[in-house]
C-alpha cells in the first residue's frame, strides 16, 4: 500500500479565544509539524511542506511499538527542549541534519518528542470525514504513550490555557471545533491559533528595495553605550502599499555610506544604509539565540524618542 504525502489542515490566526462546549484547546508547541505515514511495512515522515524527514528522526520510526494499527497516518509536532521549554532553535538542530553519523549522535544530544494530535488514516480507511471528537477518541485507543511519543492533551477552557501559556512564555494555543472534519490542504476557522507575541519600538538603520520601493526594514535598538544593535529585518505586517511608498520617500533622504549598526546585519549585501531616524513598532514571537527577532511584523511607523528604542525593552528570561 502506498500512502502519498498530503498537505495538512492549517489553523487561521485569531486574537480571541473561542468559547463553548464545541471547542477544545491544545498547547501550540514550538516545534515542526510532522505527518507520520505507516503503510504496514515502512514508516516515513513528511513535514507540512511535503519535505521528507524520515532520515532525521530514526527513533520515531518504530510505529508498531506505540501505535496499534496495521496502517496509519498521524498528524502532530516534533519538539525538542531547551531548559525544560520547547525550543524551535533546538529542533532545528535535528531537522537540518543530513549525514547519518551526525543524526545518530544527535539522538542523545538533542532528544525529541512527537506530540500527536490527530489521526487521518487508520487500517486502510480515511478518518478525515469523521468529526474531530471521533478522531480524538480513536487516537486515545490506538496510541500507547512512551518517553518520546505523547498524545497532545485537550483542554476545555481555552482562555485559561492561553493565560497559562503566557505565564510560562510558551508559543501559544490552538483551538479546534470538535465537530470539524479534517480538510486536507485546507485552512479555515474551524481550527484557530492564537500566538503569544511580544512587541517593542525599533529604529531603522537600513532598508532593502524591490523595483525601487522599500520592501524590508533593517532594525536596531540602542545599547546603554548608545551603539545601535541590529535585531533583525521585517517586511511584513500592517503597513499598506501607500505606507511603503512613503517610507521609500523618507529613507531616500536619509541615505548614508556606512552601516550604523555595531554588528553585522543578515542582509548587509543588499542593504541601503540610512540615518537612524525612522522608528517603528514591531511585534515578534521571541529572540533567537543569535539575537534576532523571530517572526517580526511591523505594526506601524511611530513618533517616539530615540530613548524608547533601547535594549532595555528586552526582558531577560
Amino acid at each position: 500500500m502506498e500512502l502519498k504525502p498530503i498537505f495538512p489542515f492549517e489553523p487561521v490566526s485569531t486574537n480571541v479565544s473561542p468559547s463553548g462546549s464545541d471547542w477544545v484547546a491544545q498547547i501550540k508547541w514550538d516545534g515542526v509539524r510532522m505527518l507520520h505515514y505507516f503503510n504496514g511495512v515502512e514508516t516515513r515522515l513528511f513535514n507540512r511542506k511535503l519535505n521528507e524527514r524520515t532520515l532525521q528522526y530514526p527513533e520515531l520510526l518504530d510505529t508498531k511499538a506505540f501505535c496499534h494499527a496495521d496502517s496509519v497516518i498521524l498528524d502532530g509536532e516534533i519538539i525538542a527542549f531547551d531548559n525544560n521549554k520547547p525550543s524551535f532553535h533546538e529542533i532545528m538542530k535535528r531537522d537540518s541534519l543530513k549525514q547519518t553519523q551526525k543524526i545518530q549522535l544527535s539522538i542523545a544530544k538533542v532528544p525529541v518528542t512527537y506530540m500527536i494530535f490527530d489521526v487521518l488514516f487508520y487500517n486502510g480507511a480515511w478518518m478525515t470525514g469523521n468529526t474531530l471528537a471521533n478522531r480524538l477518541q480513536l487516537l486515545e485507543r490506538i496510541i500507547t504513550p512512551r518517553n518520546n511519543i505523547q498524545v497532545t492533551q485537550n483542554f476545555p477552557d481555552g482562555s485559561a490555557l492561553f493565560s497559562l501559556m503566557k505565564e510560562y512564555r510558551m508559543e501559544g494555543v490552538v483551538y479546534k471545533d470538535l465537530s470539524s472534519k479534517y480538510a486536507i490542504n485546507g485552512k479555515d476557522g474551524r481550527w484557530k491559533k492564537q500566538k503569544i507575541y511580544k512587541d517593542l519600538y525599533a529604529i531603522v538603520g537600513g532598508v532593502t528595495l524591490r523595483n525601487k520601493i522599500v520592501n524590508s526594514l533593517l532594525l536596531g535598538l540602542y545599547t546603554n553605550e548608545q551603539d545601535l544593535l541590529y535585531i533583525g529585518h521585517a517586511g511584513t505586517g500592517k503597513l499598506t502599499n501607500h505606507d511603503w511608498v512613503r517610507i521609500t520617500e523618507l529613507t531616500s533622504r536619509m541615505v548614508i555610506d556606512r552601516k550604523p549598526f555595531m554588528n553585522e546585519p543578515e542582509r548587509s549585501k543588499d542593504a541601503v544604509w540610512v540615518r537612524p531616524e525612522l522608528k517603528v513598532k514591531v511585534e515578534f514571537l521571541e529572540f533567537t539565540p543569535n539575537g534576532t527577532m523571530r517572526h517580526p511584523s511591523i505594526q506601524s511607523v511611530v513618533n517616539v524618542s530615540k530613548k524608547e528604542c533601547a535594549t532595555d525593552q528586552i526582558t531577560v528570561t
